[in-house]
């Protein structure tokens, strides 16, 4: 019966069993009786604090008001300097020292507002103290009479008037009190005092807030206007190098054959890897692989076609013919040539690898300056794409940079995007720099013209058979870069030196029972996997 008496009493006494240990705690906890403080305004708009702390229990701490809300984009500083006393400062709080009364005196900047007609000082004088408060006292003097006074207490935002705030008899001097304050409380005082009585003013510190940060505004809507001009000035300097271009080739435009005197005779001299560069300003795959049929149908290699199983892969021997004159070769034409023997009389297609692939990237660079040697281009294609690339890269990585730290410490964050939109339009628009000279352009207008030809279905029907073979092998290089192997490789398989179907080109041989019926569908399996092999080298993997 007295245990379930003893539980019965517990139970109806629980909230104020738990109250009466709150208090306790408190009681334990110690606690401030009283806090008077003593604020001096100064002419240089510096407050001036001497405080004396009466305390129970082991040393309370306090945390001083640092920093509150100005307006939408601003955060308000109250600076605190030349602490000492009985007491220690870290950051924003106060730690006492010592038992029973501790005396405080520090500096705060930032507390005054001018306004139209008065100065106003607002300073959080008592309160953010760890324990409560018994009684709280703030006497206030400063350089001018009063004009007003106010006082709040409780949570740092409280409308809530203070126990007392009256004026002395002088009119300069305001007292305040406020009796019972709860832990983290807070007394704040305000007076106002005539405009100019103190240089004071309130320390501003930017908010961070996404939405501010990209203000539209004079200076960002300017930035802007001049992005625009800026991107508007580049489609007209692409207008004006493109531009030309197509004028010249739309001036001399028109069908263009490569037949002179019944010798093939390709408009401007040009070369099959001469054209794709010219065409595209790109040294690429087909480019090479134009090259290689090129220096077979001109005499300098022959093909031959490997013999297969049903599911082997398709491979070919490339044969270096002894008699060729290699002197008269171009120099990209040299380094490719090189780069495929080696010092070996021959070669499978499928072992092209080691130092070809290492050499490859001098048979582009070779094709970029002969485009230059040329006169077809006053600079690299490549090193202006790259330059401009490059330039427009940085630019993004600056404008990066730029956004952070505008957006972080100002309101001109649209600044920095301005960057990253600019350099993002740079390098893009740099791989359309490069701009071809008059004679490039004259010479892409006769090699659109020849392809033109090409694509026609005059095949030239009055070459005297025995020219036919030659003169349609020396167009299929060309035939390569066009895209338009398979048409010209069924002429070529048509038609002989004596009009009859034969087993092999003078450039091209198959395997045992192969003959020329086959050719087409040989010569574009050759095409494509000679173009596999040079797309699998390092230099050319990303083309």
């Amino acid at each position: 019966m007295a245990a379930v008496a003893t539980l019965a009493l517990a139970l109806g006494t629980g909230p104020a069993f738990a109250a009466s240990t709150a208090n306790l705690a408190a009681t334990q906890a110690g606690k401030v009786t009283n806090d008077t403080v003593k604020l001096e305004l100064r002419q240089d708009g510096v407050l001036h604090v001497k405080e004396t702390v009466t305390f129970e229990g082991s040393p309370p701490t306090r945390k001083l008001v640092d920093r509150t809300r100005y307006d939408d984009g601003n955060d308000r500083l109250y600076q605190v300097a030349n602490f000492k006393g009985d007491g220690t400062l870290a950051g924003d709080s106060i730690t006492l020292k010592g038992s029973g009364t501790a005396t405080l005196e520090y500096d705060v900047k930032g507390a005054v507002t001018p306004l139209a007609d008065v100065q106003e000082l607002r300073w959080y004088a008592v309160g953010g103290w760890s324990v409560p408060v018994d009684e709280a006292k703030v006497e206030v003097s400063g350089p001018a009479r009063l004009q007003n006074l106010s006082c709040f207490a409780g949570v740092l935002t409280s409308a809530i008037g203070c126990t007392s705030a009256s004026p002395d008899h002088t009119g300069t001097t305001a007292e305040f009190e406020q009796q019972q304050m709860g832990p983290d409380e807070v007394l704040t005082v305000v007076i106002g005092y005539p405009a100019g009585a103190t240089k004071g003013g309130p320390i501003l510190e930017r908010r961070f807030e996404l939405s501010n940060a990209f203000t539209l505004n004079t200076v960002t809507g300017g930035a802007l206007a001049g992005l625009l001009v800026l991107l508007l000035g580049g489609i007209g300097l692409l207008y004006w190098t493109r531009g030309r271009d197509a004028r010249v080739v739309s001036h001399e435009s028109g069908s263009l054959n490569a037949i002179e005197n019944g010798h093939f005779a390709p408009p401007d001299g040009v070369r099959p890897g001469q054209i794709g560069t010219l065409m595209d300003e790109q040294a690429d795959v087909i480019d090479v692989t134009a090259t290689i049929v090129d220096l077979a149908v001109r005499g300098y290699i022959r093909i031959d076609e490997q013999p297969r199983q049903a599911y082997d892969s398709p491979d070919w021997m490339l044969v270096r013919l002894p008699s060729a004159p290699l002197n008269a070769l171009m120099p990209y034409e040299q380094a490719l040539y090189g780069a495929i023997f080696d010092g070996r009389d021959a070669v499978l297609l499928s072992h092209l690898q080691g130092t070809f692939a290492s050499k490859l990237g001098e048979v582009r660079d070779a094709l970029y300056r002969d485009v230059v040697t040329q006169g077809w281009f006053a600079r690299r294609p490549d090193t202006v794409r790259t330059r401009w690339t490059t330039f427009g890269v940085l630019l993004i990585v600056a404008g990066v940079l730029a956004t952070v730290a505008l957006a972080w410490f100002t309101t001109y964050g649209l600044l920095g995007l301005a960057l990253i939109i600019a350099g993002a339009a740079m390098a893009v628009g740099g791989q359309y720099m490069p701009a071809k000279t008059s004679k490039g352009a004259g010479a892409l207008a006769h090699t659109l013209g020849f392809r033109e030809y090409l694509a026609s279905g005059d095949i030239g029907g009055d070459i005297p058979p025995a020219q036919r073979v030659e003169l349609f092998s020396r167009y299929l290089p060309y035939a390569v870069i066009f895209d338009s192997v398979d048409r010209w490789a069924r002429v070529v398989s048509s038609i002989n030196g004596n009009g009859r179907q034969a087993d092999n080109l003078y450039w091209y041989h198959g395997p045992a029972e192969w003959d020329l019926s086959k050719f087409a569908a040989s010569m574009r399996t050759f095409t494509m996997t000679t173009s596999g092999a040079i797309s699998a080298t390092r230099q050319f993997r990303s083309l």
